[in-house]
């Protein structure tokens, strides 16, 4: 006859050391998530690099980037097994077992769990589709028109400007200079659009140009990055002074505003270049965000 009390004993003692080494993994990789984004906050080679990434990856989370960057040097664009098979890709035999380590939604629904992402290198398939935006096309002009649906005050065109954009925050208007190439003030608009937002029609009492600069001009970044618009990398010298004595989790917090932002504007100039196709066959659940 079996010894059930020993077969209980041994689940409930294994059930635990899984739970344990569950436990520990996930501190692991919050320690490695926290190292990551700090580095981002102090190194303005590691913040530059930040934005390109999280240009390539704009539904991922802060955190999740910051995990890849610090496990893979050469990562570009990255994701789970299965995401790569959504976009018609499969991780290749070879690398199977060889990616790193991210969180993603439980498929319980609550909280997060620690699931294996891949490169794209490491992946076969289909070429990903991207949006490349090129000057004076109406792809531009569908972009640039949601980018001003994205001001939080009113726009008044100045032929007096020597730059394409400017957000007065003592009049609330954001100021647009005709006669700029699209790439130069989808860029610029981008920033300024960004700091409208920020102060958010004065109610922002905290907010300074000069202290939400760096912010702005990340959401242009990686708004460019996302739609293969080149820019210049913001100034960055005075980068470990601006988060001296910050958190990990403070910075990420910040760094989360500056992505929701773009996402969600990155979304909506998708969606006005390349509206959803209401089919009866792509009537699917509504997926959770990758995080």
């Amino acid at each position: 006859m079996a010894n059930l009390a020993d077969i209980v004993s041994r689940k409930t003692q294994n059930d635990q050391e899984w739970k344990a080494q569950r436990q520990a993994d996930r501190e692991n990789l919050v320690a490695l998530q926290d190292a990551g984004v700090m580095a981002i906050a102090s190194d303005p080679d590691a913040y530059a690099r930040y934005l390109q990434t999280q240009g390539d990856n704009p539904m991922y989370s802060v955190g999740n980037v910051a995990l890849a960057l610090s496990q893979d040097a050469e990562v570009t664009q990255f994701g789970t097994r299965e995401r790569w098979q959504t976009m018609g890709r499969s991780v290749m035999e070879s690398e199977k077992g060889h990616g790193f380590q991210i969180f993603a939604r439980s498929s319980f629904g609550k909280g997060y769990t620690i699931t294996e992402a891949y490169d794209i290198r490491q992946t076969q398939g289909r070429e990903p589709r991207t949006t490349q935006l090129s000057n004076d096309t109406k792809d531009m002009e569908t972009a640039l028109s949601t980018l001003l649906n994205y001001s939080a005050v009113p726009v008044v065109m100045d032929n007096s400007m020597d730059a394409p954009a400017y957000y007065d925050s003592q009049q609330m208007t954001l100021f647009i200079a005709p006669g700029f190439a699209d790439d130069e003030s989808f860029a610029a608009i981008a920033t300024e659009v960004a700091h409208s937002r920020f102060h958010n029609k004065g109610s922002n009492a905290y907010y300074s140009r000069e202290e939400s600069h760096l912010d702005a001009e990340s959401v242009s970044c990686i708004l460019c990055r996302r739609f293969g618009i080149g820019r210049d990398m913001p100034e960055l010298s005075n980068l470990g002074q601006l988060y001296s004595g910050w958190s990990p989790e403070d910075i990420r917090q910040t760094l989360d505003c500056v992505q929701d932002m773009s996402k969600q504007i990155g979304r909506s100039i998708q969606l006005g270049i390349t509206p959803q196709q209401h089919t009866r066959g792509n009537r699917q659940p509504a997926k959770r965000p990758v995080r």
